[in-house]
């Protein structure tokens, strides 16, 4: 008996009995107390948000459970790093498969943030609305901090493997950061630790990939969610609340009597619906139902994480030498894009040779990312297109962004698929490469 009334309270926050357990259930738990008491059944519906932001945060925990079991076999020493990676592929029992996983779950993280970013601009979710003082422009801000941060973790864990896939794309990434104008050199050699890249890089990237950029990532996470919840939720809530504002105010008044010293006179009273009674009608209780979603959610990207990590494996070439150049060397598969773009812009006007590291590279980069970050200010569509795909008076714009995306997409799969050695163009079916050479 005893038994039983413990698992049963153990239980009360997972299955509520009543409203009143479903509210203590938020107040009482620290992993829940980020959800409201109650949630509209708006934001339930796979359909308004695809739960990507869910989705992103289980690839982060997956990265972060995987990554610390990481940390106790991996050296980050130029001597010793490529060995370590090899123990876990060859010696450890389930090592492939753990290093494998987080290396899925790091490129998942990567697709499901930028999917977010893109489900937020399709749906107008950034508009000021929602709450009073809500303040959702500055979440949207908040979430590019956030797909910077998201780059910069995967780019840092590329180079430790320290194989020659890993030395080399970082070489390249690393000579993208170098144009940035006046701190170009300066940014690089911090990135480097030096004018090449060495132990002092490995050193620098490990602290950064398990420490630093960890730390931030977090941080701007817990406020990022903060802020979705102080903000009134999705923005695809936003309708149910003035549709429920709209009937309050709408109400016919009852049918009733006035009582007066000449005697009895009908006609209405004056009476007040409040709209929150409305909105309990169209809201459900976070325990157990967003629970149960946030649960299946998070499940799901452990097993995606875990089921590719089997059917592709994380590859690992021959020891970093830098005195063999592979040819071509590409970036990062997110950075590939950039790769091309550099490619394309780099030309030739009489005896000037245009830099395309510092307009494709930098320039559009920066000036796409500018864009973003003003976008919500400048946006001046109506507050019913907030929550709404491809909302009419949004269409112009949704269609802009969406052919900038299918363009960033066309360039990464040319860089992926179509370049060769020299960075020639090339068929899929085509050698992709040619045998490295001494520098």
């Amino acid at each position: 008996m005893a038994r039983d009334r413990f698992l049963a309270r153990a239980l009360r926050s997972w299955n509520p009995r009543t409203p009143r357990e479903a509210s203590d259930a938020i107040v009482r738990s620290f992993a829940l107390h980020a959800l409201p008491a109650r949630m509209l059944k708006a934001s339930f519906d796979w359909r308004s948000s695809l739960w990507l932001g869910t989705a992103t945060l289980g690839f982060f925990l997956v990265l972060c459970v995987t990554g610390f079991a990481l940390m106790f076999v991996y050296v980050p020493s130029t001597e010793r790093a490529y060995a370590s990676v090899k123990d876990l592929e060859f010696a450890i029992p389930f090592g492939s498969w753990l290093r494998g996983t987080h290396r899925i779950a790091g490129h998942g993280m990567v697709v499901t943030v930028v999917l977010h970013l893109v489900r937020v601009f399709l749906t107008g979710a950034y508009k000021k609305e929602g709450a009073p003082g809500a303040t959702r422009p500055l979440n949207w801000c908040v979430g590019l901090v956030l797909l910077l941060l998201t780059l910069g973790l995967s780019f840092t864990g590329y180079l430790l493997p320290w194989d020659q896939l890993a030395y080399w794309a970082v070489t390249v990434g690393t000579r993208i950061a170098g144009a940035v104008p006046l701190l170009g050199d300066t940014l690089r050699e911090w990135l480097l630790g030096g004018s090449e890249i060495g132990q002092a890089t490995l050193v620098r990237f490990y602290a950064l990939h398990v420490a630093v950029l960890p730390a931030l990532l977090i941080g701007f996470l817990s406020y990022h969610l903060w802020r979705v919840r102080k903000d009134g939720g999705l923005a695809v809530a936003d309708r149910v609340i003035d549709t429920a504002r709209a009937k309050a105010v709408a109400a016919p008044p009852a049918p009733g009597k006035t009582y007066s010293l000449l005697g009895v006179t009908r006609g209405g009273t004056v009476q007040s619906i409040s709209p929150a009674a409305l909105l309990d009608e169209a809201s459900l209780p976070s325990v157990p139902h967003a629970v149960r979603r946030t649960a299946i959610v998070l499940l799901a990207t452990l097993a995606v994480a875990s089921l590719l990590a089997l059917w592709m494996p994380a590859p690992l070439e021959q020891a970093a030498d830098p005195s063999r150049t592979p040819n071509p060397a590409k970036a990062p598969w997110y950075f590939l894009w950039l790769q091309e773009l550099v490619s394309l812009l780099t030309f030739r006007v009489g005896s000037v040779v245009v830099d395309g590291a510092l307009l494709g590279g930098i320039l559009v980069p920066g000036l796409l990312l500018t864009l973003l970050g003003l976008w919500p200010w400048l946006d001046k569509s109506p507050r019913e297109a907030a929550g709404v795909w491809f909302h009419p008076a949004r269409r112009r714009q949704c269609r802009v962004f969406l052919a900038i995306l299918v363009g960033v997409l066309v360039l990464g799969a040319l860089g992926t698929f179509f370049r060769g050695p020299y960075w020639a163009f090339i068929w899929p079916w085509e050698p992709a490469s040619i045998p490295t050479a001494p520098v």
